[in-house]
């Protein structure tokens, strides 16, 4: 577990710009059950989620259409609602950061970590915007 000090800023970065925290199974459940489109952010505290993965939500979010919900876990804080979110996305293996929208609670895009590391935040930010025009 990573000390609360030290990941605020880093979960400021998508509460800041309307995502949801979530912290239980029972949160993740409730989220993904919504109808609608809900992206779920697998927050890291590794570089590349500093450069890439944060950065290129947010850009995402500067699209015509975007997804109903946001939400996030973050990954070696939140253990409980991590695994679960995880297991939401299989058959993906779990990976930190991910990114994956949801749509009436069947996962319909997914950007695992080698998609995001090593990738412009603008890259993502276009893949993204693709998966919210089609599913959106």
């Amino acid at each position: 577990m990573y000390p609360p000090e030290l990941v605020k800023p880093m979960r400021e970065e998508l509460t800041n710009i309307g995502f949801v925290e979530l912290a239980s199974s029972e949160d993740v459940t409730n989220a993904l059950a919504k109808n609608g489109t809900t992206l779920i952010v697998v927050n890291s505290i590794c570089g590349c989620a500093a450069a890439n993965a944060r950065p290129g939500v947010h850009y995402s979010l500067q699209n015509e259409k975007k997804p109903d919900h946001l939400v996030t876990v973050f990954a070696g804080v939140d253990t409980e609602a991590t695994k679960s979110a995880r297991d939401m996305m299989v058959p993906f293996p779990p990976s930190s950061p991910s990114i994956a929208l949801f749509k009436d609670g069947n996962l319909v895009h997914m950007i695992e970590r080698h998609h995001i590391e090593g990738r412009p935040a603008e890259l993502i930010s276009d893949n993204l915007k693709v998966a919210y025009n089609d599913h959106c």
